[in-house]
């Protein structure tokens, strides 16, 4: 059994057209969306909506300048749409429709943090499973998946507003992970809580990664647990007992899928 799996696909739908090559299944671990492209400016949810040259100052400010500069600077582009919220919901969905367009048969996907889960079921087709707290079997093993990221402690959901990210509280991140019984391959969009596997040695912090996966992969010792999100991980891999830690990459930039073989 050949299954390839993706992670972090941001936009990158003629690649992911061929992610399935050679394939018996395609996993999709989430971030399809192309909200703000910091390589090509013009490209992006952000680049479609604003054009190149301020999204070019928007990255320079998320760099260099202050918190106070980079919110006053977005509230000053979205001020400019007439209608921000229906903007935005276009250009989600028309990625979607491209991306989803672009996934072969069979795929599982989960969704990542930079994702619109409520609107998936408008796009996939026949032979693409969505899964998000659930458990399918492939090839005779036991896939659980668990989607979204999140909430860093202390910090309320933001409510309202044009774009709301897929971050989940973790009391309710925690009870889809460890609902997650009898798995042999455990799939999610964000790491479990092990450092080399949280920091990103470009942005030089860590991201959030989870506790409860670490110990589902205690408790359940799978085969491998696969994921995404931290796009230049410190560590690309790490042994966690008997099960294989593997981010499986940056999609969106190296257009290479993980290959789990059995």
């Amino acid at each position: 059994m050949r299954v390839h799996v993706v992670s972090d696909v941001h936009g990158n739908a003629e690649a992911l057209a061929r992610a399935g090559d050679g394939a018996d299944a395609l996993i999709v671990l989430g971030d399809l969306l192309d909200f703000v492209d910091y390589h090509e400016h013009g490209n992006g949810i952000l680049g479609t909506l604003f054009g190149a040259d301020k999204v070019g100052t928007f990255a320079r400010l998320r760099r260099e300048g202050t918190r106070e500069e980079t919110v006053a600077f977005s509230r000053s582009l979205w001020a400019s749409l007439d209608d921000p919220g229906a903007a935005v919901d276009e250009a989600i969905r028309q990625q979607y429709a491209t991306l989803f367009a672009a996934m072969t048969a069979p795929t599982y996907a989960t969704p990542g943090n930079v994702d619109a889960p409520g609107l998936w079921p408008e796009y996939a087709g026949p032979g693409i499973r969505l899964l998000d707290g659930d458990v399918a079997d492939i090839g005779g093993l036991r896939f659980g998946f668990v989607g979204g990221g999140l909430l860093p402690d202390g910090v309320v959901p933001r409510r309202g507003g044009f774009w709301r990210p897929y971050l989940r509280e973790r009391e309710e991140f925690d009870a889809a992970a460890r609902a997650l019984s009898g798995i042999d391959v455990l799939c999610s969009h964000i790491p479990p809580a092990l450092p080399d596997l949280t920091y990103d040695v470009v942005a030089r912090r860590a991201e959030v990664g989870s506790a409860a996966l670490v110990d589902v992969i205690t408790a359940e010792q799978p085969m491998w647990s696969v994921f995404g999100h931290v796009h230049q991980p410190l560590a690309a891999r790490a042994r966690a007992g008997r099960t294989e830690c593997r981010n499986v990459g940056h999609f969106k930039q190296t257009a290479r899928p993980y290959v789990l073989r059995w």
